[in-house]
């Protein structure tokens, strides 16, 4: 039977595929031109990287088609939460009620606390972590400030009083904010600090980075079935993405 199955799969796959909407996402490299050198290097790097072929289909761009995407309305956080699903608003004002607070961070001066986040949990995504990670310390960056809203490497935690419990990295660039890496304190899960991350960042778009129209977590159809239930969950929908270097 799974062989019978596998052809219906790839068929639901494409339709899928065919019916996502199509989003053009302008990533203006050009306004990095004032900025630190390093924000028009990772800016030019996502967009090699949206372009290059696809790990399994080498005829098509790897950030193309699947890119989950959410366009950002306005209104700040309370917009962003009229667009998510009832449970994710439910997660959110739990998080809220329990006292965690929501702010961007120096990375550099919570490496022990990133390192705890990390060590809490063996398994994300259905994919066991890797074995450094219980190895090594967390290593601080070298990332310069951002001079420039249009573009901007943030890092954004939630907080339990003095303590990090979840984190977030994220390139803005342009019209984009996209997800880089996310992390919860595997004790802390139940609390729901990630969405209240999730969300929490969507909101900072438009006071820090008014130019940000659409808001991404990284590919869609490469996820496992649980992470995309995650993804849609908070808006972040399938998508055909043109990409716009914009320099």
């Amino acid at each position: 039977m799974a062989l019978l199955d596998k052809p219906r799969s790839v068929c639901a796959l494409l339709v899928e595929v065919v019916r996502a909407p199509r989003v053009t996402i302008d990533l203006m490299c050009e306004g990095a031109a004032a900025n630190d050198p390093f924000f028009d290097r990772i800016t030019r790097e996502f967009y090699q990287e949206a372009r290059e072929p696809h790990r399994r289909f080498l005829v098509v761009p790897q950030f193309a088609y699947g890119y989950a995407v959410g366009l950002l309305p306005p209104g700040g956080v309370k917009g962003y939460l009229a667009t998510v699903e009832a449970s994710a608003r439910r997660n959110v004002k739990k998080a809220i009620r329990s006292g965690y607070r929501f702010s961007r961070f120096d990375y550099n001066a919570h490496l022990p606390d990133v390192t705890e986040i990390l060590r809490s949990a063996e398994v994300r995504q259905g994919r066991p972590m890797p074995e450094e990670v219980f190895l090594d310390e967390a290593e601080p960056h070298t990332n310069p400030p951002s001079r420039c809203p249009l573009h901007d490497y943030p890092y954004f935690g939630v907080f339990r009083g003095e303590q990090l419990v979840a984190y977030a990295s994220c390139l803005v660039a342009g019209e984009l904010c996209d997800i880089q890496s996310i992390y919860g304190h595997a004790d802390f899960q139940p609390d729901g600090v990630v969405p209240l991350l999730i969300a929490s960042i969507a909101g900072s778009m438009a006071e820090d980075h008014p130019a940000v129209k659409y808001y991404s977590y990284g590919t869609y159809f490469g996820a496992t079935k649980t992470m995309q239930r995650f993804k849609r969950k908070f808006s972040f929908q399938p998508h055909r993405v043109t990409w716009k270097l914009g320099a």
